[in-house]
């Protein structure tokens, strides 16, 4: 693969990029930026980019107080998806969320994204339940880590 790299947004701009990923990726719960602002301060955010151009993004929830599961997304804009990109986004999600003392892994998928349900039961993930938000109508799926 080429320069792919990532990066935790700590500045606007960065924050932008990852918003721009994030309301991209999943068109039915659009973000500001202060929405992304407040999610950089309770979970670990990063942006990918390849050579230079931005690719994906990812967020790990750490586990709340009491708990051992933390939650991992990946997200890879369409024209960037089947290069590895989500591959190394998500392992890179493991990886912290390990750090952050998880032991049970889940993630979340909007149901009308389905190489992203795809992807997560490559990986292993099993459905645990579906949910349609307040205001919204495509239902959400929450994914364990059955492996």
């Amino acid at each position: 693969m080429s320069d792919l790299r990532f990066t935790q947004p700590v500045d606007d701009d960065a924050l932008r990029d990852w918003r721009d990923v994030h309301n991209v990726t999943i068109p039915t719960h659009q973000l500001s930026l202060d929405d992304v602002r407040d999610r950089a301060g309770r979970h670990h955010l990063e942006v990918a980019y390849l050579d230079g151009v931005l690719v994906g993004c990812s967020t790990v929830r750490p586990p709340e107080k009491g708990s051992r599961v933390s939650t991992v997304i990946a997200r890879v804009l369409a024209d960037h998806r089947r290069k590895g990109i989500g591959e190394e986004l998500y392992v890179r999600g493991l990886y912290k969320a390990w750090e952050l003392g998880a032991e049970q892994i889940e993630t979340v998928v909007l149901s009308s994204n389905e190489s992203g349900l795809l992807f997560a039961q490559k990986h292993g993930f099993v459905e645990t339940e579906r949910y349609v938000l307040p205001g919204e109508t495509v239902p959400w799926v929450d994914m364990k880590l059955a492996r």
